[in-house]
């Protein structure tokens, strides 16, 4: 059965996204903020929260923090998860939480499936007037590369334990659509006599593509690298890091 994006994925979601290093990415972003000056640990929104993989890390870390998600899916395994952490519905591009943070994040390559370059400046612009003077905006995106080639055999499939004794079984595949300059993925599961698809879509984005957009969004500056050691990004880099930093008053 064909569903929305990020809908029946979510009850699975964490299940075979077991592996992913959100502690890891955590302490690249904080270490990065530290260093830069944010100070000690305040408020922080993560947005396209998801399940909370990556809030539950800045919580530990000790920060006060809220998530946002556009999946009300996807916010239900969050809110148990993480019992007591403020979870928003909203849309990246036209949230406004009447409120600011010291650190906003957005990460798992969620802002590549913003797929116009003015939809992706117009998230840029609200996570930009949600920064308390000084603040940092911290996210990855996947490249133009990186989303044409996404995976090694354009598939990935495995089966994954449910906290219940199950299993899910996924079979997800990639295929890029160049007239649509986007890479396509199907995600198809299997619990039990279950099953269903998703379709994701993402946009990749280079450097050259994001400057002009956070110039756009009133950032004072920023610094794009690769991850784990902040090295200026090579040009056949798949993924890239930003930070962007809001002016002081």
């Amino acid at each position: 059965m064909q569903r929305q994006p990020f809908t029946a994925l979510a009850a699975v979601y964490d299940a075979i996204m077991a592996d992913v290093e959100y502690d890891h990415w955590a302490d690249f972003v904080l270490t990065y903020a530290r260093d830069g000056g944010l100070g000690s640990p305040s408020r922080a929104l993560d947005l396209a929260c998801g399940t909370g993989g990556f809030t539950r890390e800045l919580r530990a870390a000790g920060w006060d923090v809220s998530g946002l998600d556009f999946s009300e899916a996807m916010l239900t395994e969050a809110r148990s998860r993480l019992p007591g952490v403020p979870f928003v519905q909203g849309d990246l591009r036209t949230f406004d939480l009447g409120e600011r943070f010291g650190l906003v994040t957005c990460v798992f390559d969620s802002l590549n499936n913003l797929l116009t370059p003015g939809d992706l400046g117009a998230a840029l612009s609200r996570a930009r007037a949600h920064l308390s003077p000084g603040g940092l905006l911290a996210f990855d995106v996947n490249t133009r590369l990186g989303v044409r080639e996404l995976w090694e055999g354009d598939a990935i499939e495995g089966l994954a334990p449910l906290p219940d004794g199950g299993e899910v079984h996924y079979h997800w595949s990639h295929h890029y659509d160049a007239e649509e300059d986007v890479g396509v993925v199907q995600a198809f599961c299997r619990v039990d006599d279950q099953e269903f698809v998703e379709t994701h879509r993402e946009r990749g984005y280079d450097p050259a593509d994001l400057e002009p957009l956070l110039s756009a969004a009133g950032f004072a500056r920023w610094e794009i690298v690769e991850y784990p050691d902040y090295a200026p990004p090579e040009p056949d880099a798949p993924r890239v890091w930003v930070f962007a930093w809001a002016g002081e008053v």
